[in-house]
């Protein structure tokens, strides 16, 4: 059986913690999470992918285990979670990877891509938006009004999204068969989202996410002229990113290999087989 290690590292002089296994030296996948998850997401893909690779799989700050500075010690921006993940990877030594990037993970994984694109050999997005295609209004018209009027109303609007109805109900829907989702899934993320000062943390995510869409066309700049590979492997049912979302990744790297998945938005809770099959088949045509 795979030893999966649970770590803590220093960045900034705050505590990141990840999950790592594989051999040392073997190519490295970096597993970026979504909200409101954690590494935790990546528990039963680790093992399932580390014969070959290295994988490893940080805590954002303010999510998992890594340190949860207050909204008054840190800005929490994507900007600004993305800068610790690079730090956090230069301390590791890690200079080329392939990102697997879920939900929040995509814009902090886009962002690193453009900061470094020569680090990034492969793109494994996993429900993770890099364009305008895929947004569902009924989940998102709230947050882009946060973005752009920043009341005290459009923010308050949006926290029933920190409660546990509407956290359950993302590990859920478009799941045909619910019993499938591990129910310790939901309960970890709410034991973290109910620490003090978590709600404002998350608020200020949710107002920043507008920044990451004027990131798209950079990123489909990237995509054109570097030819990563992209394999978009989606849960189809998803009512927060829909299935449009992937198949928009043609439009810029008409090589990429997508798969609709039968599943929800955390596909690897009732799909682990089929993605990480999916995940090795690709990796495999990619060597």
């Amino acid at each position: 059986m795979v030893a999966v290690h649970h770590r803590t590292v220093s960045v900034d002089g705050h505590d990141v913690f990840y999950r790592e296994a594989g051999p040392a030296d073997a190519p490295v996948l970096l597993l970026l999470h979504g909200y409101p998850s954690s590494s935790h997401m990546f528990r039963h893909l680790i093992p399932a992918l580390a014969d070959r690779y290295r994988v490893v799989a940080p805590d954002h700050l303010g999510f998992g285990r890594s340190s949860a500075p207050s909204t008054d010690e840190f800005d929490y921006t994507f900007e600004a979670l993305a800068a610790v993940t690079g730090r956090f990877l230069s301390t590791l030594g890690i200079e080329r990877y392939t990102a697997y990037v879920q939900d929040y993970g995509a814009p902090i994984g886009w962002r690193l891509a453009l900061a470094d694109p020569a680090a990034v050999t492969g793109v494994i997005t996993q429900n993770g938006n890099a364009y305008e295609d895929g947004f569902v209004p009924s989940f998102w018209d709230g947050i882009w009004a946060d973005g752009a009027e920043r009341t005290d109303e459009t923010r308050d609007a949006l926290r029933p999204a920190l409660g546990r109805e509407a956290v359950e109900w993302q590990y859920t829907h478009g799941v045909p068969d619910p019993t499938t989702v591990d129910p310790d899934a939901w309960e970890h993320d709410l034991a973290l989202l109910a620490r003090p000062g978590q709600d404002d943390v998350q608020l200020d995510l949710f107002r920043d996410y507008a920044t990451n869409r004027a990131l798209y066309p950079a990123v489909h700049d990237w995509l054109r002229t570097s030819g990563v590979p992209v394999l978009a492997i989606w849960g189809r049912n998803d009512e927060i990113f829909a299935a449009a979302g992937a198949s928009a990744f043609l439009e810029d790297s008409p090589e990429a290999r997508v798969e609709l998945v039968d599943g929800g938005h955390f596909l690897l809770e009732s799909h682990l087989d089929e993605v990480a099959g999916t995940i090795r088949d690709w990796l495999a045509d990619q060597a």
